[in-house]
């Protein structure tokens, strides 16, 4: 297999190719036999169906080991560490706690033994919700709310004939998806869809009861449910309550907290997993980029390239050498990411490989190419700060989160 190249990205996104493909197997990293713990749904259980397996005459009992969404939070946490390194560049949104004390009084804090710790910067690649995210537009741009600023505002501009705003800030919504359906719009807010599709499904599952496992779907303020918040006309974080009023909101109604959930499974054994991953270019060809109100298509097609140069590196970094997914979840591959591309249905797909350092090399090459064109790509992040109520939302949240485990010890 040849090593993937910018040439044959870029004729396969400006031509009539599907799509990429890889699916691999994997395996419990203490070998065959060994447990694995799926993730958990509402109602604490896991995610078992029956599924055609190639080869099998009959239906075979599979479990979801990692989902889509899951899949799509490990990528971007891998192109994270990879900016972090200074291996590759990225438009990022960054609001920044680095100035956040939780009480204002250090010294207080540690008389008072409150275990209390600083945030620090949360980016748009750690978000739930991409750049659409409730801590984004609860935070300022230059003392203006987020998306009440000049940048922010663009947001309300963006659709699939106009997602030069989107590449501009956070290029990433174009790929995993994104639903702007906390912004001034609402439920009208514009939509993603996911170009990026990748599951981890573990075949021939078999399980036991009886062992409580619990989980939460994380917020990464922490915020707490028990500290009442009040909303403003858009439904954004308007004021928290004071200690001493009795009425407000908990703040998941504003999409603020976290969700604990509790599972009696106590995991499973499997034949192997397999990992599938999908990236659209039929997803990425509906998408437009104007530039000072003009569509151009070889400024089109060099944003598109940009955007597949940068998925398929999101996954060589995140999934390259096997993954793990949680506590007792480690799974190792049979053998090297390989892609296929799903170009002529009558032939068999041609097959790629692409390394972490031969991915970074590739989406580097085609943010060159797109910087040549006019595209937008910035280099420094936008950093927010947060507004006065969402800091004391997270503060009263990680006291009331200190005071909770005193009265557990």
């Amino acid at each position: 297999m040849e090593e993937l190249s910018l040439e044959t990205l870029r004729a396969a996104v400006e031509g009539s190719a599907a799509a990429f493909r890889s699916r691999r197997r994997l395996r419990p990293a203490g070998g065959d036999g060994d447990k694995v713990f799926p993730p958990t749904f509402a109602g604490a259980v896991y995610a078992i169906e029956k599924r055609r397996i190639p080869g099998r005459a009959e239906p075979v009992t599979c479990v979801l080991l990692d989902s889509v969404q899951s899949q799509a939070n490990r990528m971007e946490l891998a192109l994270q560490d990879a900016v972090d390194q200074g291996r590759i560049q990225l438009p990022l949104v960054v609001v920044d706690f680095s100035d956040f004390h939780p009480t204002g009084d250090v010294e207080a804090d540690k008389a008072a033994g409150r275990l209390i710790e600083k945030v620090g910067q949360v980016s748009s690649l750690q978000v739930p919700h991409r750049l659409a995210d409730a801590i984004f537009r609860d935070s300022e741009l230059d003392g203006v709310r987020f998306r009440r600023s000049d940048r922010g505002r663009a947001l309300n501009t963006v659709s699939l004939t106009n997602a030069t705003p989107l590449f501009e800030l956070c290029p990433t919504a174009l790929i995993f998806g994104m639903w702007d359906s906390t912004g001034p719009k609402g439920g009208l807010g514009p939509k993603f869809e996911r170009a990026m599709v990748s599951e981890i499904v573990g075949i021939g599952a078999h399980w036991e009861d009886g062992y409580r496992n619990r989980g939460v779907r994380r917020d990464p303020l922490e915020i707490s449910r028990n500290v009442p918040v009040f909303a403003d006309s858009d439904g954004a974080l308007y004021r928290v309550a004071e200690p001493e009023e009795k009425k407000g909101i908990r703040p998941s109604e504003i999409n603020h907290s976290s969700v604990p959930f509790e599972s009696p499974n106590s995991g499973v054994t499997i034949e192997y997993a397999e990992q599938i991953t999908t990236l659209s270019l039929i997803c990425l060809r509906r998408l437009r980029f104007p530039l000072g109100g003009k569509v151009d298509a070889e400024v089109d097609g060099a944003a598109r390239t940009v955007l597949a140069a940068l998925a398929l590196a999101a996954a060589t970094l995140a999934f390259e050498a096997g993954v793990d997914l949680r506590s007792r979840c480690l799974l190792w591959p049979d053998g090297p990411m390989a892609w296929e591309l799903l170009e002529h249905p009558s032939e068999d797909p041609q097959q790629f490989l692409l390394t972490s350092e031969g991915a970074v090399r590739l989406l580097n090459s085609a943010v060159q190419e797109a910087k040549r064109v006019g595209l937008p790509w910035l280099e420094r992040p936008v950093v927010l700060k947060p507004s006065a109520e969402l800091v004391k939302l997270v503060r009263l949240s990680q006291l009331e989160a200190a005071k909770k485990s005193r009265e557990v010890a």
